[in-house]
Parts: structure tokens; sequence; C-alpha cells
């Protein structure tokens, strides 16, 4: 028999039973349920998401088997199959030694801001909680993977979600060549290579991210379900980035953002405060993704450089509800080189803002490049397709 065909066995409490049944209804009795599976039997069966169900069925990834009444305790199932202790897969001997997670190297990356002091602590080698917080689209994540690759230090990055748990932090059991193992999920990978572990957009997480309270005071932290203390290796830190300051988002702007426990806040050493870049910067990194792209306009680098900030500006002294953010500016210089008009290149990509902002966005850049034409004038002059002054003259 497969390991993860064994039984489940424990005793089920009345409102356990309700959801036993209701799932055992909808996907039949001892079922191999999904998350989004469970998710539903417990809105049919009108109980609350049965944590114990994932905490204590689990017989893979993301795979959980409705347990049968009986007893008292929870029968695990490689135990109830072979009684044998849970196999515990070691990945960074396996699987992961053969991967390089050292980031690759950004071409055009400028370095600015927080970059030298995220280098300072990473160079030091000391265990350095950092969380750095700013507005969307600034460069927070590239500048500590830039930090990382241009030291050739490994990086684990994990993306942060409302859904994100112990066992996605930790690891759990999962089927691995037929077997139910326990393995190690990317918090314990990078405590035991010691490079560095980033919770990405790490506002968006619930209080589920408590767990990590132990690895964030670098003494390591103990597998409750496989009953083992894993120690940090030297060079292990913790990274967070995130839009806010763990504190919510009152203006609605990053929607799905928590308010973090405080405890889980204070372990972080120091926050970085990361604004967008200024405007001598910045045009660097347009130029760098000009040039990225095969062409490279410095007027236009600069007139929109110089549009961003007047956005920016306006925005922070409350005159508009949306801002432009480097990232956007890079994708208007792609476009810019796909499309090869920058009327259509900076519409479509304002085009997600609402009609009155799009609009408004679009006829201040009008007033900061005065050369350029609109697609409604070159179609009112037959000109459609060329975009300057010169370019009109010479047709």
């Amino acid at each position: 028999m497969m390991r993860n065909e064994g039984k489940i066995v424990m005793k089920l409490t009345p409102r356990k039973k309700l959801f036993v049944d209701a799932a055992a209804e909808m996907f039949g009795d001892g079922s191999v349920l999904t998350k989004s599976q469970t998710k539903e039997a417990a809105l049919k069966a009108g109980v609350p998401y049965p944590t114990w169900f994932r905490k204590n069925c689990s017989v893979g990834y993301n795979e959980y088997k409705l347990p049968s009444e009986g007893g008292s305790a929870v029968v695990p199932v490689i135990a109830a199959v072979e009684n044998t202790e849970p196999a515990f897969v070691n990945l960074v001997a396996t699987n992961m030694e053969k991967q390089n997670l050292v980031p690759a190297l950004f071409e055009g990356f400028v370095a600015w801001g927080n970059f030298s002091k995220i280098e300072k602590v990473v160079k030091s080698g000391m265990f350095y909680p950092i969380f750095v917080t700013g507005l969307s689209g600034n460069g927070k994540t590239l500048m500590i993977e830039q930090v990382h690759a241009k030291m050739k230090k490994e990086l684990i990055r994990v993306n942060i979600t409302i859904e994100t748990d112990e066992d996605d932090l930790l690891g759990g059991f999962r089927l691995v060549n037929g077997e139910t193992k326990f393995v190690p999920g990317p918090v314990i990978e990078a405590m035991e290579r010691g490079c560095t572990l980033l919770l990405d957009e790490c506002d968006l997480g619930s209080n589920k991210l408590l767990a990590l309270q132990p690895v964030l005071e670098g003494n390591g932290v103990y597998l409750k379900k496989v009953n083992r203390w894993i120690k940090p290796q030297k060079g292990f830190n913790v990274m967070a980035t995130a839009n806010t300051k763990g504190k919510g988002s009152e203006d609605g702007r990053f929607i799905g953002t928590n308010i973090l426990n405080e405890a889980f806040l204070e372990r972080f050493a120091v926050t970085m405060e990361q604004p967008y870049a200024t405007a001598a910067i910045e045009k660097k990194i347009v130029v760098n993704s000009m040039k990225k792209c095969g062409e490279v306009d410095e007027e236009f680098a600069t007139n929109l450089v110089s549009w961003a900030e007047v956005i920016r500006k306006t925005f922070y002294d409350g005159g508009v509800d949306e801002v432009i953010s480097t990232r956007r500016l890079d994708h208007i210089v792609k476009a810019y080189a796909i499309f090869g008009d920058k009327m259509e290149a900076i519409e479509l990509c304002v085009s997600r803002f609402d009609q009155d902002c799009k609009e408004s966005f679009m006829d201040l850049y009008t007033k900061i490049d005065a050369g350029v034409i609109t697609s409604e004038e070159n179609a009112d002059n037959g000109l459609a397709g060329y975009d300057t002054p010169a370019e009109k003259e010479a047709f």
C-alpha cells in the first residue's frame, strides 16, 4: 500500500464532524482535498475554515485527506501504515544543491538610495533584519536583489499573501516520489544555506507570519511536525519589503495590506524608507532602459522624468489620486520602442487610471514636451506617423 493511501483516524468534535460529513458528501469518504475544496466544504457545512484539518491531515503539497472517526488522537498517515518516524527531506543536500540562488545582474541597474546601507549589512555577515518600505514601483525589491547579485550572495525571495502560513514558510508534508515526507520550506532552506530570506510584500500577510517570531530573533526555529530544531548558518538574514509600515493603508491605495503584529515588526532592527529617485538618478534609469530597448532619446527621457516629478509633487500635495512610478516610466519606454509613438506609449501606460486622471496626465505631458504631436492632430493634418514639427515640415 502506498503511504498516501493510509487512513487518518481521529476523534471528531461535533463541529469537525459537520465539516467531514459535508466534505464526504461533496467529494467522497476518505477523499484528498485541496485548499480550495476545503474552503468549499467548510462553507457548505457552515463552519469556520478548518485549520485543524490542514495541520493534521496533510498528505502532500496542497493535499489533505479526510479523516475517519475512532480514537482520541490523530494517527499520522505514514505512522499508521509503517509505524515509522516522519521522513525529513533535506533539500539542501538533494534537489536544491544544484541550484544557484544568487540573483542575476540586472542590465542597466543604477545603485542609489539605501543600496549602500543594505550592502554594508550584507557585508557585515551579521543577523540584522531589515524592513524596507515605500510606494509601489520605486525599486525596493530590485535594490535588495542587486545588492546580492553584486556580492554573489544567495537570496531566497518569498512573495507573501494573505494565504501564506506556517506550512508555506517552514515546510510541511509533501508527496515525494510516492512517499509522504516532510519537506522544508523556504525559511528553513535560507537558514540552512546561510543566505538571505526576502519577505516580499510583507504587509499583505496575516497573523500567520507570527510563525517567524523565533526566526526573526536569529536563534533558530523548532519544527513541531518533525520534532527537529533548526539553527541558522552564518550569513543568514531576513529582509522584508512593503508598501506600508505594517500599519495598513487608510487611503485604500494598497488594498489588501494588513496591520502587522507589533511584536513581529519590533523584531526588525531598522526600517529604511525608500522614496522615488531624484530626477538625475531617475533619468539615468530611464536612459538605461532605453539602451536595453535599442534606442536612446535623451530629450524624451528628460521630459518623462520632469512629467513624473510634477505629478508626484501634485500627488503629495493632494491634487491628484494617482502617481507615476519609476516602473511605469520603464513601461512607457518599452511601449515607445514597440509602437514608435510617444503619446500612444504614454496613453497605453496611463490608461489603467480613471478617465479624468488619464486625460490630465496626458495633457500635462503635451505642455512639458511642446514638440509632441497628438494622434488627433496628426489625423487632422493627414500626417499620421509624424511626431515632431521637424518631421511634419519635412513631409
